[in-house]
């Protein structure tokens, strides 16, 4: 960074970051809506809760890293440390899977490694955890039957779980978001 953003212009730099980074992809959704939608939502979610502006900022990029690596120009965490700084890389990095790990061993390292995180990624998983509860309850992938979505939301408890601590407004948010989700598949059983 050549010199301080306010943090107005920092947050539109990177959310236009992330919109270029996710401009042809798509949530696994039926409505198959933008994946940008998410990452701002993730953003936004931080920002009603007090989460400090490197959180909010790491939110609009967290998953750049690991949903471009097969875009024709992949984004590193050295150039996320270059375009926005160690600060939000690192929070970043906290938040990424090793998408080279099978699915299920990286679900299981989520859940170990939850109570490990700084509190801001801590705050940024949480958040991410909400978006999806929601996602999958108002527009499930098609191909996720009655028991996946219920395995989906089970396992994003245990992983908040682990999140505890840094905001309590955030955990209520998560709980309540998981009560919702747990009642809708409820009702469908």
């Amino acid at each position: 960074m050549d010199q301080p953003d306010s943090t107005a212009a920092l947050l539109l730099r990177a959310a236009t970051f992330a919109a270029r980074v996710h401009a042809t992809h798509r949530r696994k959704g039926a409505s198959a809506e933008p994946y940008v939608n998410h990452v701002l939502e993730v953003a936004q979610i931080l920002a009603e809760h007090g989460a400090p502006v490197e959180a909010v900022v790491a939110a609009l990029l967290h998953d750049a890293v690991e949903d471009s690596d097969q875009d024709p120009d992949p984004i590193t965490h050295d150039r996320l440390v270059a375009e926005f700084g160690e600060a939000v890389a690192a929070i970043v990095a906290e938040a990424t899977d090793d998408k080279s790990l099978p699915k299920e061993t990286r679900k299981a390292l989520q859940v170990k490694h939850a109570p490990k995180k700084s509190d801001a990624a801590k705050m940024l998983k949480l958040a991410d955890k909400i978006s999806n509860l929601r996602a999958i309850s108002a527009s499930p992938p098609a191909n996720w039957d009655h028991a996946r979505r219920v395995e989906y939301v089970g396992w994003a408890g245990r992983v908040a779980a682990g999140l505890k601590g840094p905001n309590p407004a955030l955990e209520a948010l998560f709980e309540a978001t998981y009560r919702s989700a747990m009642a809708k598949l409820a009702e469908e059983a």
